[in-house]
């Protein structure tokens, strides 16, 4: 009979076969990193999953983790991450807001034409660059200026998720804000110095 060992059929399986092939004592970010090599190796690049799911599941399995490693992992994953899904940027303002309203011309065109699939897709994406996002505000590895320009991007997806089609009055509002102004003095300066806004004033 042969000992030969049966390949791991999913990502689950290949996560702790990889884990049990270590043998290491405990679980961090020189072994979450190998791992992800591994799945992508195995499954695709696009396949590859978190260093915060890979710990949880090993953790399920009884592995001693090294929590702060495993956390800042998971952010700098997320934010590499962010920074290199389809070329939009989520992590400022001037980023997000162009991201934001390209994202918007694809919903209504989606809508327009019914495609219910697209649109769930493009919804999935949203919900999971809040679910990013979210792990970026508390990373240790950001300064306090972009936690506060995350922190509002988060506020904007969750209002045009909600009514997109009251989001370009609500976020004009939000803009003219006291709070914003002040908040985020250095947007509010490059938005007035644009060559958009010059162009569509002098309309």
């Amino acid at each position: 009979m042969s000992n030969a060992k049966t390949p791991a059929r999913n990502r689950h399986e290949l996560i702790i076969e990889t884990w049990e092939e270590m043998d290491c004592e405990s679980v961090g970010a020189v072994e979450l990193e190998q791992i992800q090599r591994v799945i992508a190796e195995r499954f695709g690049a696009g396949a590859s999953e978190s260093p915060a799911a890979i710990a949880r599941q090993l953790a399920d399995e009884g592995a001693a983790l090294r929590h702060p490693e495993v956390l800042d992992a998971d952010s700098a994953w997320r934010e590499k991450r962010l920074a290199e899904n389809n070329e939009l940027d989520f992590l400022s303002l001037e980023g997000a807001l162009a991201a934001i309203r390209q994202l918007e011309a694809q919903r209504v065109n989606y809508s327009n034409r019914g495609n219910e699939p697209l649109l769930d897709r493009l919804y999935t994406f949203i919900s999971e660059v809040q679910e990013e996002l979210g792990f970026v505000v508390h990373s240790k590895t950001i300064g306090q200026g972009t936690r506060v320009e995350v922190n509002e991007v988060l506020e904007w997806l969750a209002i045009w998720r909600q009514t997109p089609e009251l989001f370009n009055d609500w976020l004009e509002l939000r803009l003219a804000s006291p709070e914003f102004r002040e908040r985020h003095q250095n947007f509010v300066t490059m938005q007035a110095m644009s060559p958009q806004k010059t162009a569509d004033e002098s309309d």
